[in-house]
């Protein structure tokens, strides 16, 4: 079973991404989320503390510290601001799937860029317009060349488009039914075709840019694949796996500082001769987000355990994932409920926290997909008897 005591380069991680969240993140998320952007200066300063590498090998620039101190230190970002958190969780992500998919010559060429934050941040570029849950719908396609792959098509919903350095760009190669045929490319943000689009006006997440991405006829090498030609669906899978511990701990850090927030607030505020706090209605809701929000913790650990000790974990990330963010974003509902009007208004952070933990319902997979997931691992479980 796996233990829940830190060791010392896991505490370390946490407290590093602890102190960088109060001493950066905290003086600036408000401003972020009302002024939007891209938060530039804030993810310099992630990459010189090692939190763009976490759980990359330290000959490739990160810090080697697993998915456990991952998840803990997005846990410790997300508590205090969502944008930078996701763009940092994003390229985590990439610089992984490189280490893990690439060549020996991709790894040492892109992932200590990632690391270091000289290419920003990575970009993850899956979803289209008729292709987001279902991929098997994509249209972007790479065609053979005598030179490499002619890329063209069209990606939506990218996190850290305007900025990002590196993308994984998932692209059909072959007319083959379903998911088969999808390979991934690594296409550097500079490439001559690359065409970034506006950022979406979101409901929340103001500081962490969404773009669309156009490819024309975007010219890339043999060494530009990654992985196996006809195989990136099973690399999109699996870098989704990991992401979804990213986001799972991003909701979960967005759910404990909105209760934190209103079990403060509920024991300063004065109503009928005495702090709300004394009132059954509140504590019952301040129980229910502690116990919800402890069980997603627990389900989050034990995914990130499971991958760092190399074994199997998307039913648990998915668990994980679906249960962070659905009761990470009841949490923040219930903030702004014993907030009151306070709540709804911009002078306290808790109508920004449900505002950025709802797209974790969305991204890295719907709780829908997540929900097909698990329920096709209990029709296994049952045909196994």
């Amino acid at each position: 079973m796996f233990d829940l005591s830190l060791d010392d380069a896991q505490q370390m991680v946490v407290d590093t991404a602890r102190q960088f969240a109060a001493r950066v993140l905290a003086p600036r998320a408000a401003s972020l989320d009302i002024e939007g952007g891209f938060p530039h200066e804030s993810l310099r300063e992630a990459a010189a503390l090692g939190l763009l590498g976490i759980n990359i090998p330290e000959a490739l620039g990160g810090v080697e510290a697993g998915a456990v101190a991952y998840a803990l230190a997005v846990i410790e970002l997300g508590r205090v601001c969502a944008s930078t958190t996701v763009a940092l969780t994003v390229s985590n992500m990439v610089a992984e799937v490189v280490a893990k998919f690439g060549t020996p010559e991709q790894r040492e060429l892109h992932v200590p860029r990632l690391c270091s934050g000289e290419y920003v941040v990575g970009g993850f570029a899956l979803s289209e317009a008729g292709a987001g849950s279902d991929p098997a719908g994509m249209r972007t396609r790479a065609h053979k060349t005598d030179k490499g792959w002619l890329l063209t098509g069209q990606k939506l919903w990218i996190t850290s488009g305007t900025d990002a350095g590196l993308f994984v760009v998932w692209a059909r190669t072959q007319d083959l039914p379903g998911s088969a045929g999808i390979t991934a490319f690594l296409v550097r943000g500079d490439a001559p075709g690359l065409v970034r689009g506006k950022p979406e006006h979101k409901l929340g997440q103001h500081g962490s840019t969404t773009t669309a991405l156009e490819f024309n006829d975007i010219e890339l090498g043999d060494d530009a694949l990654l992985g196996e030609e006809g195989r990136g669906f099973r690399v999109a899978m699996m870098a989704l796996d990991g992401g979804r511990i990213g986001i799972a701990a991003l909701a979960l850090g967005c759910g404990l500082a909105a209760t934190d927030f209103a079990r403060d607030y509920a024991l300063e505020r004065q109503q009928f001769g005495q702090a709300i706090a004394g009132f059954q209605a509140i504590q019952w809701m301040l129980a229910d987000s502690a116990t919800e929000l402890d069980a997603a913790r627990l389900l989050l650990l034990r995914a990130a355990w499971l991958k760092e000790q190399g074994k199997g974990f998307t039913t648990e990330a998915s668990m994980a994932k679906l249960m962070a963010s659905e009761r990470g974003h009841a949490a923040c509902d219930r903030a702004v409920q014993i907030l009151g009007g306070y709540g709804y208004s911009r002078e306290f952070p808790v109508e920004r926290f449900l505002r950025d933990i709802r797209v974790t319902r969305i991204f890295e997979g719907t709780s829908e997909i997540q929900r097909v997931i698990l329920s096709r691992e209990v029709m296994r479980r049952h045909a196994r008897g």
